[in-house]
């Protein structure tokens, strides 16, 4: 992510955006919030609200326009970003 937001603010002035960069495999935000239950052994509890008005209902972005005007493609899965990003937290609450 970092890489594609460097190569975005490096692109030529022509071009403003707006660009998505992310992960381009969907998965829902309940999908989310299991995963992240279960890889940090949490004991939350999911709970349910109504969406808000201008809630995405797919969420996943199209990166055609990062890949062919910055050449980039995410280079790391959800599972590997989460364990890194568990693994910083709990780095930082020691």
């Amino acid at each position: 992510m970092i890489d594609g937001l460097i190569k975005f603010m490096n692109s030529p002035d022509d071009f403003i955006g707006p660009m998505n960069l992310g992960n381009h495999n969907e998965f829902s935000i309940l999908e989310l919030a299991e995963k992240v239950i279960r890889m940090t052994g949490s004991k939350s509890k999911i709970v349910f609200n109504p969406l808000p008005q201008d809630d995405p209902r797919q969420r996943q972005p199209d990166i055609t326009l990062a890949k062919e005007r910055l050449n980039w493609n995410p280079t790391i899965s959800l599972d590997e970003g989460l364990k890194k990003t568990i693994e910083y937290f709990q780095y930082l609450s020691k």
